[in-house]
């Protein structure tokens, strides 16, 4: 098969698995009598869950936890099986130890992911890199399981090499020793194995010829997920996991995006309560300037009465002359008076606005008033987000997804550890390539699993395993008979040679 075709084979091969994993029951709830937590990385949580008796689930199957009570369900992954337990990560937290957890797989969930990722790389070859995969079409095709392996042999060994070993320590001397003079070209290699247990014993090898090199270890090598081993080869690995190395690197980014929130969120906070303090103070200047205007009025009126009293006073003193000028003009004794009345009255009904006016400040002035340090901090919080772009800016960037920071964070690490599991379900790695695939272990990879990692690969793949497991055999593919990725055709055996 072409590879085109061996993605629309195997895509549709998954689909198929995907109905069979609902027949079987494989995303029925299991009850978990007990939980214990065993650690955290970076924002991940590591959790020991109890099976019932043969229960087993598949390594990298999402699933919810659902704990008992009122406390809220989480997602996570399962890493590893320990005896009658199962290694879990999950989002967040369920504490140390709970009894009676429920666990929901979404087995079919992943091999429908997992068919999706083949059948966009057989639609849109451009957005891979499908060069080197090509090369491992003789290997998976299923029309060739059995054959001679001439179309195997012809590969070109500089895009795809093969590294055959029975002695298992050898055989990862030599590959750790080719990723330590791939790293010195500046490559950047995908690491990958079947299970958790494999790819941590294999980093920590790894790790330690990287080291011994010596280059810095630490800055160049990353396990995708949580590694299930605490060490390897003498190598501390959990220092070396990806969400833990994630977390420290971003730390002092994730300070800062704290506190630039704060920051917002106060801005946020004060903006409308010194909104609506300007407002009042508005309306408090206006009424206070209606007092104003009242008692000027007032007072105006009060100096037309003044001025009735001294005339009324002063007028029998006035000469006759004058008398008859103000009688002439109305001013006598009986019209003052009468505009002394007048007067008055409008006088106690501008001091009855007055009293109102007076009421109304008296309700603004602790409405308009702002405490003492509000306004400085508002006009510093003003400046700052001014000084980043405006509160538009600000929220773009703190809108901005943890998956960029995990994409350059990925991008930066030479050699990434993973199953190939994760790398087909997680979306991240659709949006990363890699120069070199070194597959351990690669017989027991099922097929659709390796093509997904082959396709993010630009220059050259690496397939390495025991000579025994090229032996083709009958029955089922090492992984229980679920994938029964070669199982293609009725009444067909499937094989390891097919499967990587």
């Amino acid at each position: 098969m072409k590879l085109f075709d061996l993605l629309q084979h195997y895509s549709k091969a998954l689909i198929a698995e995907k109905e069979e994993a609902v027949a079987q029951g494989l995303d029925d709830p299991i009850e978990s009598p007990h939980s214990s937590k065993l650690g955290k990385a970076g924002d991940l949580h590591l959790y020991s869950m109890t099976l019932p008796s043969r229960m087993k689930l598949l390594e990298d199957i999402p699933l919810t936890i659902v704990p008992p009570g009122d406390l809220e369900p989480t997602e996570g992954y399962s890493l590893r099986h320990l005896g009658g337990e199962i290694l879990i990560q999950t989002l967040d937290s369920l504490g140390q130890s709970i009894e009676d957890n429920t666990l929901v797989p979404d087995t079919s969930g992943f091999f429908l992911t997992a068919a999706k990722r083949l059948k966009d790389m057989a639609a849109k070859p451009q957005s891979y890199s499908l060069g080197p995969a090509e090369r491992l079409a003789p290997w998976l095709d299923p029309d060739q399981a059995g054959g001679d392996g001439s179309a195997r042999t012809a590969a070109s060994a500089a895009i795809l090499s093969t590294l055959w070993n029975d002695d298992q320590s050898a055989r990862w001397a030599r590959l750790s020793t080719l990723a330590v003079e791939l790293i010195r070209k500046n490559k950047r290699i995908l690491l990958i194995a079947p299970s958790h247990e494999v790819v941590s014993n294999l980093l920590g090898v790894f790790a330690k010829t990287i080291r011994d090199a010596p280059l810095p270890y630490k800055s160049l090598l990353s396990c995708y997920e949580v590694p299930v081993l605490s060490s390897a080869s003498g190598v501390s690995l959990q220092e070396l996991g990806f969400e833990a190395q994630m977390h420290s690197f971003f730390a002092a980014s994730r300070s800062h995006k704290n506190a630039l929130r704060k920051k917002y969120d106060r801005f946020r906070e004060l903006t409308p309560i010194l909104a609506y303090k300007g407002q009042k103070q508005r309306d408090l200047n206006e009424v206070k300037l209606l007092e104003w205007r009242l008692l000027a009025e007032v007072s105006g009126f009060q100096g037309k009465i003044k001025d009735i009293d001294k005339i009324v006073e002063d007028y029998e003193n006035l000469p006759i002359w004058k008398r008859l000028g103000m009688q002439a003009m109305g001013k006598n004794v009986e019209t003052l008076g009468e505009y002394r009345v007048i007067y008055t009255e409008k006088i106690a009904g501008l001091m009855k606005a007055v009293e109102i006016a007076q009421a109304r400040i008296r309700e603004l002035v602790p409405e308009a008033a702002i405490p003492k340090d509000m306004r400085p901090e508002y006009e510093d919080l003003k400046d700052d987000i001014t000084r980043l772009g405006g509160t538009k800016k600000i929220r773009e960037m703190l809108a901005a997804g943890e998956g960029t920071n995990r994409q350059a964070f990925i991008q930066n690490k030479k050699l990434v550890a993973a199953t190939p599991a994760r790398i087909i379900a997680d979306p991240l790695f659709k949006r990363v390539r890699f120069d070199v695939l070194i597959a351990e272990d690669a017989p027991n990879i099922p097929a659709p699993l390796l093509l997904g990692a082959a396709g993010l690969i630009r220059e050259r793949i690496v397939i390495s395993g025991n000579t025994e497991d090229l032996t083709p055999t009958n029955g089922t593919s090492p992984i229980g008979g679920l994938w029964r990725q070669l199982c293609l055709e009725p009444n067909r055996a499937p094989s390891k040679t097919a499967s990587a």
